[in-house]
């Protein structure tokens, strides 16, 4: 059965099988980084609604008559850090200048290197291996 990968896709000549798993491995640890950062975006903008949902409920508290624990609670909390010196965005800004620009940088790198700079080659490689050749909806590309 012929290979039906787009050249995008396809392994680069000369790159043995043991090299695409390898950078598969390294693309798929990659693609955990992407998930944590979302989820630390999450966090960033959780936190925010959390506290404009504080702000909503200390003005609830003063205006049912508890005005001074309402005052104390917003001077403690409202526009508290989260870490020392940071509010989210600021963690947000360091995870990606200080891990996650350098691991996408290194992921590229490899790519660049070893696959021609070719995106999702192990995957792309699975699905050739893994699809029904010929059946409705195992096509090997978009325009097939």
């Amino acid at each position: 059965m012929a290979d039906e990968r787009d050249d995008e896709h396809r392994q680069p000549p000369g790159t043995s099988e043991q090299t695409v798993d390898a950078v598969g491995a390294l693309t798929a640890a990659f693609e955990v980084v992407e998930h944590a950062r979302g989820m630390l975006y999450a966090f960033h903008r959780l936190t925010g609604r959390a506290d404009n949902e504080l702000a909503d409920a200390l003005d609830q508290l003063a205006e049912a008559g508890h005005q001074e624990l309402a005052d104390e609670l917003r001077a403690e909390l409202v526009g508290r850090n989260v870490l020392p010196g940071r509010w989210t965005f600021q963690v947000v800004e360091a995870y990606d200048e200080q891990y996650y620009r350098v691991f996408e940088a290194a992921e590229q790198r490899v790519r660049d290197e070893l696959m021609a700079g070719r995106r999702h080659v192990y995957e792309a490689r699975l699905k050739e291996e893994n699809r029904t050749h010929g059946r409705p909806g195992h096509e090997p590309t978009p325009e097939a």
